[in-house]
């Protein structure tokens, strides 16, 4: 079988490779996709001798400049128009049972495609004239590719001991390209999943955002969960799953519940942080779950609890502490609030409160609240979906008019002090809150003079009185 190798790279290599008298592949990613008929902005090239020397002249013919060099890993990058190809030698990889990293020496072409992480992967395609093209596949990737099926190369125990990444790469392609993962392959992973103690939260993260972006991302954790692998690295999630009964009654199962807000959140938006806040959004209901008896199971507090629970599990997992926490930190602790107006009489306070606490992000909040809606019951969606529709159109009104979202009280800090000629405490504090809290629940607009107004009454109820009344109006 022979398959077209258009990208104008591939011209450039064939003809060095020839010139030199080397052999050299298209291998990998790039070809599985090619096979598949999907994009790819990667070309792994393997060549029979040295990898950074083919980069350099391949380079050079191209007239570019910078070819990045990784001398320990024997591998040179170029990038050229829209890809990035990366050229390696020809290797064969034996590791040592603590480490991830491989000592590596020269190989032949099937010593390097026995070191590939699935059967997918392995594939190669010839870079040569005499046979340009054709397809190399020693261990049937092709027809795993038709079956869509995921399969290790090697003995599947080996394979993930080797280097336990690539389990969590099994399931990603899994996530990815909606492919099964072979018995076997699977049976490997269910007995190495503690070995993934070894490999860094870093390249886990990396591994999990790939399956948050994927199409349909409740594929990867379920596979996460049943083999063992998400309670080693990810026990607050893994906590989620199971159905506790008392008396009778029982409670949803929370972990199957977040993988279908995920999903759901996941049709409507790319947002990976979005997509993060529904995974997150019920973190908190295992340490607040609660039996009453008359009432039933109970999680009060969650959002709050989850809220809490973010900081401790981004920092483990090596996410980023910056505003991507603070934004998921913000989604969890609101995400009941809609709800909450969903089922009470829509006021105009509670309008402005969302819109204040949700500021920018409410439209997130929004669609995250109504992803949040799985019952089996359709019409109970629907009233819910009808319901969540005047909440926008309120939400809309009353912005329109009120101008509440991100607003910042009209009288500052410093016109208190200045009137009262008092210093920063606590009667400012007080002040500022309640002059933020008659806005929103509507006692005054939000205008300057309407605020003076209300702040004199408040400094009066303290016992402050203005440092010179008659200069100011009110």
């Amino acid at each position: 079988m022979k398959k077209r190798l258009n990208h104008p790279v591939f011209k450039v290599v064939s003809d060095i490779v020839d010139e030199e008298g080397l052999t050299a592949y298209a291998i990998g990613g790039y070809v599985r996709d090619l096979l598949l008929n999907r994009g790819s902005k990667d070309i792994d090239v393997v060549v029979l001798g040295s990898g950074i020397g083919l980069a350099r002249k391949v380079a050079d013919r191209l007239g570019l400049d910078n070819v990045s060099i990784f001398k320990n890993f024997g591998t040179a990058m170029i990038r050229y128009k829209d890809v990035e190809v990366e050229f390696v030698g020809a290797r064969r990889e034996s590791y040592n049972r603590n480490s991830r990293k491989p000592v590596v020496e020269d190989g032949t072409l099937e010593d390097d495609q026995k070191r590939r992480d699935f059967t997918i992967n392995a594939l190669a395609l010839s870079l040569n004239h005499e046979n340009y093209g054709e397809l190399v596949d020693p261990f049937g990737g092709l027809k795993d590719l038709e079956d869509k099926v995921l399969r290790t190369p090697l003995d599947p125990e080996k394979t993930f001991s080797d280097d336990p990444l690539r389990m969590m790469r099994a399931i990603r392609f899994a996530a990815q390209l909606q492919f099964q993962v072979g018995t076997q392959t699977y049976q490997g992973i269910l007995k190495n999943a503690g070995r993934i103690g070894i490999v860094s939260n870093e390249r886990i993260i990396e591994e999990m955002h790939k399956i948050l972006q994927s199409p349909k991302p409740s594929v990867g954790f379920e596979l996460l969960e049943d083999s063992g692998l998400l309670r080693e690295f990810f026990p607050e999630l893994s906590n989620l799953k199971g159905v506790d009964v008392k008396e009778g009654i029982s409670h949803k199962d929370n972990f199957f519940h977040t993988l279908k807000v995920v999903d759901n959140v996941s049709r409507l938006t790319d947002n990976l942080w979005l997509r993060w806040a529904a995974l997150l959004h019920d973190i908190g209901k295992p340490p607040t779950k609660k039996f009453s008896p008359g009432q039933g199971w109970t999680f009060h507090g969650h959002d709050y609890v989850g809220y809490k629970m973010i900081p401790r599990i981004f920092r483990r997992l090596k996410l980023p502490m910056n505003d991507k926490m603070k934004y998921v930190q913000k989604m969890v602790m609101l995400h009941l609030r809609p709800i909450a107006l969903v089922d009470d009489q829509v006021t105009d306070s509670a309008i402005r409160r969302l819109l204040y606490d949700g500021g920018d992000d409410v439209e997130d909040l929004m669609l995250l609240c109504e992803a949040d809606i799985t019952s089996k019951n359709e019409k109970r969606i629907q009233r819910y979906v009808n319901n969540f529709r005047k909440v926008r159109e309120k939400m809309k009104e009353i912005e329109e008019k009120d101008r509440i979202r991100n607003f910042q009280p009209p009288i500052t800090g410093e016109v208190i002090m200045d009137t009262f000629d008092i210093k920063p405490g606590r009667e400012v504090g007080f002040i500022k809150d309640a002059i933020k809290d008659a806005i929103l629940d509507g006692e005054i607009a939000n205008d300057y003079d309407e605020a003076y107004r209300f702040m004199l009454k408040k400094g009066k109820e303290l016992g402050l009185k203005p440092v010179d009344s008659s200069s100011k109006d009110g």
